[in-house]
């Protein structure tokens, strides 16, 4: 039998010594293949739309969009690729957003060579990887959490806007997406929150912080 393809995998960190030293990691395993590195999330959405990749290794940090709405914006597009978050972060709070933007698996920077590359084969397979440290952490009930929380990054930038004032248009028009794109996301903002009217999203948004929290940009 001939041997199956190897995973063609992109890189997406802002620091090129990490990138260096994730492709020499992952490129001596036979079954997988660093096939492009990208210093921010625009960049890994261009290379994914020239085809060739079948996970991308997404950090969380970086410039520009920032990996969440990253996630976020490639799940949407691609519904089969498969997304990898690398974070420095360990709180459950950082986790759920992940895997609320769309991650497969979410790995810590911290984790030993092999966990990497166990994570990488395991989501390509359609599992979902998580550091079973993480893992229990998640099994834990969560304290003061509120429905802003199970909102992804996109959901939480529409309910900010809306809470502000804009009109669904001026939404599309800042945040580069179709009217249709922003309708689909206060649609899902107000089944998630419950809420029946622009004057309950905004209670949420206030409760939540998001009029006045500097972390809630427009990318």
């Amino acid at each position: 039998m001939a041997p199956s393809s190897p995973i063609r995998i992109l890189i997406t960190d802002d620091h090129a010594l990490l990138r260096s030293g994730l492709r020499l990691l992952l490129d001596r395993e036979d079954d997988l293949q660093t096939v492009g590195e990208a210093t921010t999330a625009e960049e890994a959405i261009e290379a994914v739309a020239g085809g060739g990749i079948d996970l991308v290794l997404l950090d969380v940090e970086m410039p520009g969009m920032g990996g969440l709405e990253g996630a976020e914006r490639l799940r949407e597009a691609y519904p089969d690729l498969t997304i990898l978050v690398l974070s420095m972060h360990s709180e459950t709070d950082d986790v759920r957003r992940a895997f609320s933007a769309g991650a497969n698996g979410y790995v810590l920077k911290t984790a030993a060579d092999e966990q990497l590359v166990q994570a990488v084969r395991a989501v390509h397979a359609g599992e979902r990887y998580l550091h079973p440290a993480l893992g229990a952490a998640l099994a834990q009930p969560a304290q003061s959490r509120g429905p802003v929380d199970d909102l992804s990054p996109r959901e939480r930038q529409v309910l900010r806007l809306l809470a502000l004032g804009y009109t669904n248009q001026e939404i599309a028009e800042m945040l580069v997406v179709s009217v249709r794109t922003v309708e689909s996301h206060r649609a899902h903002v107000m089944t998630k929150l419950r809420a029946g009217s622009r004057a309950a999203m905004v209670r949420h948004a206030l409760e939540a912080g998001l009029l006045d929290d500097e972390r809630e940009h427009i990318s």
